[in-house]
């Protein structure tokens, strides 16, 4: 991959066209349960959301209020959307706007975490693969695009193995998963339950990462309750604030659960989680790791050396991390620009950069920037 900006988006969000599903899964057998875009009334207006197994989405159309005339706006019919959001091209030039060189694709509307559970394990497996299918076409138009597959959480390992290597030879460069989908998900399995072993297993072998994105699926559930009384600003500035709450549970769960000795090669990204809470994470983890011997329980390694050995985290406008980089790991630190959400740093992610890493050294700077996603996704030969 071609470095010409000095930047790497390590969480993005791709919106597939709103044909994405309807032109790659079988109408005869799944009908008007396959995810559509659709016309409703909604306060009595007319608006388009994006229907899935029948039921209608919240929220606007297009989760793209970053590349909107209005950032506090989401489009509410599928016309407003610019093709910036979702058309691969168009998207190129986005990036070179933004001076960005790549960026690893996470899910947009109407794909949430588990969005697909609901219609059953084979609706869930005919979605999962239209969208891998759709998204892996994106690298295949440029190699700045690094998607990531999502996985059927109700359907055998053995299933779930099958779509991540199809996956995988489509371009797709590792997975998205839950932080816990025996939580979230009626009938999955526990993330350290051994059904999954088989899945990491092959994660390793293909030399995949494993990406949580935020809360992973957690924020219901780890969450204070909003105010009803929140205005949707102050109610969104609650939810940006509280990204660190989840990963720093989730990511000692990992720690401690044995799985990172038992695969010392496999990687693991949290995006959109900030980096300066991890300091703290490591200390106390270490802490405990030697006040309550626990080599001695079968965690052989110390959860900060397994931290920096296999897991990542991510920054965009924060600072605090990045004086922190060293108790955290200088090769442990991502940068993203959320594009195109609302808390992305687009269309001045430049003036972002300078005001979080100016002062850096040369190197550290380009490490942070795009020399750890480099090699963590295997970007560069």
């Amino acid at each position: 991959m071609q470095i010409k900006h000095g930047a790497i988006s390590c969480d993005s969000h791709a919106q597939l066209d709103r044909y994405a599903f309807t032109s790659r899964m079988s109408k005869e057998k799944w009908g008007d349960r396959i995810p559509q875009v659709i016309e409703v009334e909604d306060k009595g207006e007319r608006v388009e959301r994006w229907s899935v197994n029948g039921k209608v989405s919240s929220g606007g159309v297009v989760n793209c209020p970053a590349v909107m005339h209005d950032r506090r706006y989401y489009p509410k019919r599928w016309e407003e959307v610019p093709l910036k959001a979702y058309d691969p091209l168009e998207r190129l030039e986005a990036l070179d706007e933004d001076g960005v060189d790549a960026e690893v694709l996470f899910p947009n509307t109407p794909i949430q975490n588990f969005a697909f559970t609901s219609g059953g394990p084979e609706f869930e497996v005919a979605c999962v693969e239209a969208y891998n299918d759709a998204l892996g076409a994106w690298r295949s138009i440029s190699d700045r695009y690094i998607p990531l597959a999502i996985i059927p959480y109700l359907n055998p390992i053995d299933v779930v193995v099958f779509e991540v290597r199809k996956a995988v030879d489509k371009g797709h460069r590792g997975i998205v998963m839950l932080a816990e989908p025996g939580l979230s998900i009626k009938g999955a399995h526990h993330l350290h339950d051994p059904f999954w072993e088989p899945l990491w297993a092959a994660c390793d072998a293909m030399d995949i990462v494993i990406n949580w994105h935020g809360s992973a699926g957690l924020a219901g559930e780890l969450s204070v309750p909003n105010w009803d009384k929140y205005t949707t600003r102050q109610h969104h500035t609650v939810s940006t604030g509280r990204l660190a709450a989840t990963p720093a549970q989730m990511i000692p769960s990992l720690m401690l659960s044995g799985i990172l000795d038992r695969y010392p090669r496999l990687k693991w990204a949290c995006a959109e989680t900030g980096a300066g809470w991890m300091a703290y994470v490591l200390e106390v983890c270490d802490h405990e790791w030697e006040r309550n011997h626990l080599w001695t329980e079968g965690i052989l390694t110390r959860p900060s050396d397994a931290f920096r050995r296999q897991v990542y985290v991510d920054f965009w406008f924060e600072r605090s991390g990045i004086e922190l980089r060293h108790q955290i790991g200088l090769g442990n630190i991502l940068w993203e620009s959320d594009y195109p959400h609302i808390t992305s740093t687009y269309p001045n992610s430049r003036a972002h950069i300078r005001r979080t890493t100016d002062h850096l050294p040369e190197e550290e700077r380009r490490q942070l920037l795009y020399g750890n996603a480099l090699k963590l996704y295997h970007l560069a030969s």
